[in-house]
């Protein structure tokens, strides 16, 4: 659906795209940030929404009373919309009723499509944003009632599947009728929006890029390797399953893109070789601790096009400005040819 342009009245006062989701989300500019799993993102999810685009908070294996002080903070810091992930690797049933509670504008979901709490969150005036991966599992979010499909494709970061994104988003597009589609996977500057705009999705989810920003808590190592890396030092992670914490939902599905590591390379080679009993509570412990980049670095393919570390408000208004200089650059393109 194409995009139309409106001044609002946004922290950056800048002209912004919308579509149709944006009314539907609360925000400004079609631009979700990725929910990071047990990473804290507090501040980069304030930043997000304060600019003008939907933050979005994990909860993987963080205690609940943590993830409360979390949503505490975000509140604090912003009073704009934003989004509370869950997954089936694994679904903790507190944290995900606590989440029904708190009443985040949208509940976000990937790895599986769970029409019950779907329901649940509908019954509490939540909105679902449903991550698919495959056709499979879009069609089953579509008849579980999801109000906004992002169709991610295998070149994104984290857990995922393979199929392109050039080829997932229109596919999933096609299916969703009138059900708003968002394009993940691969996308890290304005280009990447205005080409999800052409194959008729309504905005971006972004993870590599905002990993790369100032407020992500992440260690300066792992945001260094993203600006520093190459597409081709992404690699799917195979085997990880040996270490990561296991499904728990029906349906589930999803293997990690990370950049290279030496733990990395063991499982995908010699998986054997990896002690769960010892690795697991040193990756957990890194992980908690905000680091990890030396194990497990979810980094999606788009770091070839990520060249600096920046503020998330910059990230998102510089997105906007970008997508709109390229679709004004293809149209004049059009009108030379004809």
């Amino acid at each position: 659906m194409a995009a139309r342009r409106r001044t609002v009245a946004s922290p950056l006062e800048v002209l912004m795209l919308t579509t149709p989701v944006c009314r539907l989300l609360g925000i400004d500019a079609p631009i979700v940030c990725a929910a990071f799993g047990p990473w804290d993102e507090v501040d980069l999810a304030a930043a997000v929404c304060q600019a003008g685009g939907l933050g979005s908070l994990g909860t993987a294996v963080r205690p609940l009373p943590e993830l409360r002080k979390q949503w505490a903070r975000l509140r604090q810091l912003t009073d704009r919309p934003f989004a509370i992930n869950h997954t089936s690797r694994p679904l903790d049933e507190e944290a995900f009723q606590a989440t029904i509670e708190e009443r985040p504008k949208a509940i976000s979901f990937h790895l599986a499509v769970p029409p019950e709490l779907i329901t649940r969150a509908h019954d509490a005036g939540i909105l679902w944003i449903q991550q698919v991966s495959s056709r499979r599992q879009a069609d089953e979010a579509l008849r579980a009632g999801a109000d906004v499909i992002v169709a991610q494709g295998g070149e994104a970061g984290g857990q995922g599947g393979d199929v392109g994104t050039m080829v997932t988003v229109p596919d999933v597009v096609d299916m969703a009728g009138e059900v708003p589609v968002l394009a993940a996977g691969g996308i890290a500057d304005g280009r990447g929006l205005a080409a999800a705009l052409t194959l008729g999705a309504q905005g971006v989810l972004m993870g590599t890029r905002f990993l790369a920003s100032e407020e992500m808590s992440v260690s300066q190592a792992w945001k260094s390797r993203i600006v520093e890396s190459a597409a081709s030092d992404t690699v799917k992670a195979v085997g990880s399953e040996r270490i990561l914490p296991p499904f728990n939902l029906p349906g589930s599905a999803g293997v990690p893109r990370c950049l290279r590591t030496p733990l990395v390379d063991a499982l995908r080679e010699h998986p054997e070789q990896v002690d769960p009993a010892e690795t697991v509570p040193r990756v957990m412990a890194a992980i908690l601790a905000g680091g990890g980049e030396e194990y497990l670095p979810f980094t999606g393919q788009s770091t070839a096009l990520v060249h600096e570390i920046l503020p998330a408000g910059e990230i998102v208004s510089r997105t906007v400005r970008e997508a709109e200089a390229a679709l004004a650059a293809a149209s004049r393109a059009i009108g030379q040819g004809s």
